[in-house]
């Protein structure tokens, strides 16, 4: 027992137990956070939700009218599809700067890795609770219904917040290390923002087109186990175990990362 102790999985899972303890401090930071960067201003934290509101009306009619798709259909498609990609990239991009960004408090305080990491996810997932309501919005307006699989959506939101928490334990860790790693990050989940069907359909793909491109692209699963609730339909379930299994698997490294790094993080900052 002893020597499983010493191990980095074991490091690496108490340090999440002890910040999943102390939930509430991250939780009051992030909420802190928001209200910082919308101090002073009379809408507050909606003006989030009006800046996305005008981007999805933009790129639905776009590209709505160039691929010639019924807006009936395409507009609370690519609403959905924009409002979880939205809240992944920010997640991904801004939990890779957790640990730096925090760097006053790390030196100073004595505290679990992990708080930093819920800090970011909490703050992305309260913008993305604000935009939300865009959703039965537009589906109101263009007269789209949501059925009762609309609640499913919440079970993909909790698997697809388990897979950024480890995307952002390991992106956070070697970003501490190597600086330039963020950039980079952010450059492929630019390229991703295009090969993963956000704004266009699967539909403008020919019939003969293979979808192993689509079955192996991750944040295309993540984004179809919310998205297809909300439109109505049941995920396939290999949708479901593609991401649960890569959970799985994605946990695994990033209690060894973070046990293995966690006492070096400090020095790195």
């Amino acid at each position: 027992m002893e020597m499983f102790k010493k191990t980095p999985f074991y490091i690496g899972l108490q340090d999440i137990v002890e910040a999943l303890h102390g939930y509430w401090l991250p939780c009051m930071l992030a909420w802190q956070d928001i209200s910082i960067r919308y101090k002073r201003s009379r809408l507050g934290q909606f003006w989030l939700t009006i800046n996305t509101l005008i981007y999805i009306s933009t790129l639905g009619i776009i590209f709505g009218s160039l691929f010639r798709f019924n807006l009936l259909e395409y507009l609370p498609n690519i609403s959905a599809s924009v409002l979880m990609w939205n809240f992944m990239n920010a997640s991904i991009t801004e939990g890779s700067m957790s640990f730096i960004s925090s760097e006053n408090i790390i030196l100073q305080v004595k505290l679990p890795f992990f708080t930093y990491i819920i800090r970011t996810l909490i703050r992305n997932f309260i913008a993305f609770c604000h935009n939300i309501v865009i959703f039965p919005f537009i589906c109101l307006c263009v007269g789209y219904k949501i059925n009762f699989y609309a609640f499913l959506s919440i079970f993909g939101l909790l698997i697809v917040f388990l897979n950024l928490s480890w995307i952002c334990i390991i992106a956070a860790v070697f970003c501490t290390r190597f600086r330039d790693l963020q950039q980079i990050i952010i450059s492929i989940m630019q390229i991703l923002f295009y090969v993963t069907p956000v704004v266009w359909s699967v539909k403008a793909f020919p019939p003969n087109f293979s979808p192993l491109m689509l079955t192996l692209n991750p944040f295309y699963n993540f984004i179809n186990v919310v998205k297809m609730p909300l439109l109505g339909y049941a995920p396939a379930a290999s949708e479901w175990m593609f991401c649960c299994g890569l959970a799985v698997v994605g946990w695994c490294a990033a209690l060894y990362t973070l046990g293995k790094y966690k006492r070096r993080i400090a020095y790195w900052l």
